[in-house]
This record gives C-alpha cells, sequence and structure tokens, in this order.
C-alpha cells in the first residue's frame, strides 16, 4: 500500500477556517480524513501540507512513526513550530484513519482499547458561537447564556470573562469578575462544572493570582491559561499559590515542549490540542509523561468535526482524561459537512464503533463554505490607553 496524493479542503466556519486532509492510497477507495485547522493561518497551513506531500509520496501509509520521522527530519528546519505541527497533525490522524480502515477496526483499538465507556464534555457558551464565548463578560449575559448551555443537557462549560489585562489587576477589574461569576454560579447551581478560560490575558504571576484568588468561592475545576505560554517559571509560582487547579498546554506543540511544565508541576490538567501537538502519537506522549507526574488531561478542541472525533478517539483509550472540550454548536451545520460518530448523551460523548475515525467529509457541502477572511477579535485586546495587550 502506498500513499498517491495529500489534498486539502478549507471550509468556513465563521471564526475559523477548518483545513481537513484527505491522504490517498494506491488502495481504491481507501483514504483517510485528519484535521488541521489553525486559527488566521490557513493559507500557511495549506502551502506546509503542500510542501510535506512530496516526502510521504509512495511511503506506506500504515508506517506512521516512520512518516511522522520523515515529516520532521527531512525538512531540516527543526523544531516544525506551530504551522509546520499543525500540518503535519493533520496528516498523521489521516494515517491512523487509513489503519483503521485497513483493519476493519476504530481507532481507539489501536491504542490498546478503551478505558471508559463515555467520555464527558464541556462546552461554551453559545455552545461555541463566537460572540457568545468572547463576547460574553457581563453577569447578565453569562447567566442567560450559561443556562442556555445547561438547558442543553450539558454537566460543564467554561467561560471567557477575564477582563484584557496588563501586569497588574485593577480592583475595578476584580470586582466585576466577582460579581459575573457570583452570577454564573447562582444561576446554574453546584451541579455545573464551571471553568474559566484566562485566554493568557494576565502578563504576570500577580495579575493572575489576584483573579485566581478571587475565584476561590466559586468551586471551579480549573482555571485556563492564567499567563502566555513560554514562561515556565512565573507558571509555576501560579500554580504553587493557587487556590484553584491550573491547566494549560494549548499552544505547546510537542512532548519537548509539555516537559519543562510537566517537571515543574506548574499543572493540575494538560491541554495538549491534537491538531496542533503532532497528532494522535505525540499526543499519547504528552499523556504518559502526564500520566507519571499526576496530571490529568483535558484536550483542548475548538476547532472542527474531524477534530472533535479524533479527540473522541484519543479520550477513550487514554486513561488521565477528565473532560474533553467541544464547540459543535460553532456553526449550525457543523453536522452537515462532516457525516462521524460523534453522540452526545447526557453530557458524555459516546464510544464509537465504525473502522477508522468513522469520519466521511461532504465535499457538496463543504464548497458551500470557501475560505473567507476570519474576524479578527484580537484587535479588541487594548487597553484604554491604547496598549496592546494578549487577547
Amino acid at each position: 500500500m502506498k500513499i498517491t496524493g495529500i489534498e486539502t479542503h478549507v471550509v468556513n466556519a465563521e471564526m475559523r477556517n477548518w483545513v481537513f486532509v484527505r491522504v490517498l492510497t494506491d488502495q481504491p477507495g481507501l483514504h483517510g480524513w485528519g484535521e488541521a485547522t489553525l486559527e488566521w493561518k490557513a493559507r500557511a497551513i495549506v502551502g506546509a501540507i503542500a510542501d510535506l506531500e512530496p516526502i510521504l509520496l509512495g511511503h506506506d501509509p500504515r508506517d506512521i512513526e516512520n512518516a511522522v520521522r520523515a515529516m520532521k527530519k527531512h525538512g531540516f528546519w527543526q523544531p516544525l513550530g506551530v504551522i509546520g505541527m499543525t500540518a503535519l497533525s493533520g496528516i498523521e490522524m489521516a494515517l491512523w484513519d487509513i489503519l483503521g480502515k485497513s483493519l476493519g477496526v476504530p481507532v481507539w483499538r489501536l491504542f490498546g482499547g478503551k478505558v471508559r465507556d463515555r467520555v464527558p464534555v464541556y462546552t461554551h457558551l453559545g455552545l461555541g458561537q463566537m460572540d457568545a464565548v468572547y463576547h460574553s463578560m457581563d453577569a447578565s449575559s453569562l447567566v442567560e447564556r450559561g443556562l442556555a448551555v445547561k438547558e442543553q443537557g450539558y454537566k460543564a462549560m467554561k467561560v471567557v470573562n477575564v477582563p484584557y489585562t496588563h501586569y497588574t489587576a485593577t480592583p475595578a477589574a476584580i470586582d466585576d469578575f466577582v460579581r459575573s461569576m457570583a452570577a454564573l454560579r447562582d444561576a446554574v447551581g453546584p451541579e455545573i462544572e464551571l471553568m474559566v478560560d484566562f485566554h493568557g490575558r494576565c502578563a504576570s504571576a500577580g495579575a493572575a493570582l489576584s483573579y485566581l484568588r478571587a475565584l476561590e468561592p466559586f468551586n471551579v475545576m480549573f482555571a485556563e491559561e492564567p499567563i502566555p505560554p513560554g514562561d515556565v517559571a512565573s507558571m509555576k509560582v501560579i500554580a504553587a499559590a493557587s487556590p484553584v487547579a491550573i491547566a494549560h498546554g494549548e499552544r505547546l506543540t510537542s512532548a519537548a515542549e509539555f516537559a519543562p511544565y510537566i517537571e515543574a508541576r506548574t499543572m493540575t490538567v494538560a491541554q495538549p490540542d491534537l491538531c496542533h501537538c503532532g497528532g494522535f502519537s505525540e499526543a499519547r506522549r504528552i499523556a504518559a509523561l502526564a500520566e507519571v507526574a499526576g496530571i490529568g488531561l483535558a484536550p483542548h478542541n475548538p476547532l472542527g468535526p474531524i477534530a472533535g472525533v479524533a479527540a473522541l478517539h484519543f479520550d477513550v483509550a487514554t486513561p488521565n482524561v477528565i473532560i474533553q472540550e467541544e464547540m459543535t454548536g460553532a456553526v449550525p451545520w457543523y453536522f452537515d459537512v462532516v457525516q462521524g460518530p460523534i453522540e452526545r448523551v447526557d453530557g458524555a460523548w459516546q464510544v464509537p464503533q465504525a473502522a477508522g475515525l468513522g469520519v466521511e467529509v461532504d465535499l457538496a457541502v463543504a464548497a458551500k463554505h470557501p475560505w473567507k477572511q476570519e474576524p479578527f477579535p484580537t484587535r479588541e485586546a487594548v487597553l484604554p490607553d491604547g496598549t496592546i495587550v494578549d487577547w
């Protein structure tokens, strides 16, 4: 069996352009699907995949480790960076899809079988719609949209309501944050798990800790990415002093990048994204490192349907997964463009049984949503004095 070509299909989903990857083989009808979505970088990803294609032509798609080594080592520049690793990740997912289909088993079987019978999930306000996710800051918006998520049967939800911050947090900003969290917790009740995504908006450990201490009364599952990645020492300070569990890792793109954070115990929950960290193989290495250190996983996944299915297969077979992020409500036609096995029952995804990833893309539906320039909500991340800060 040989790889004969690699295609990309870009599908605009408002905030993101989903990049679907199809790896073709010389076996009639046998191909694999993956996803390589990266916000505001769709054209770069398409180009990166085109650059990787010649490296893999003629390779047996079932020799996945060998294919990954070729993509990493035959291009000279290392590490690949987020664009290169995202392109690699989409291709790697598709190779596992081919392997599962060739053997007639779901991908999770290839990882040693299932370790759970269902995968708990959480979503965002608005079920993942962009305006609701990033423009729900005040108490009334949080309550209205939080109750709507609860009514859909979810048992957990995440909010992004930390204000744009610099090196210190003002008392007024903290007071507003506390009022909004108190209103949300009171509205949804104690039975709903809440998570707060800081989105890396604090420029210092001190600012982050001001908000984290304010979170203590609201019994959140975790606070996510209190500062941007790259500062292990400050993240260690935060994790040691925070009264709530810390989660981060969505912007780390390999086990090597996770390793110093895991060694320093900067997190209670690691958040690798299968579309950015190297696909299944590298995510499993990250999971193993985390498990040895007593760290759980909540894989990052605000992306498209194939990314969601890949996360589902990974979660079914990975024992230290706690909960899975999803945004299946990001666009009304989410389940039209990709036919696949995601089924949510009582706040949890069910275990898929179809061979491979169990997905097929409806290219006719995909063609109705061609690439379009994504909006830039990042432009809102400006302080009153004009200083640009982290979105």
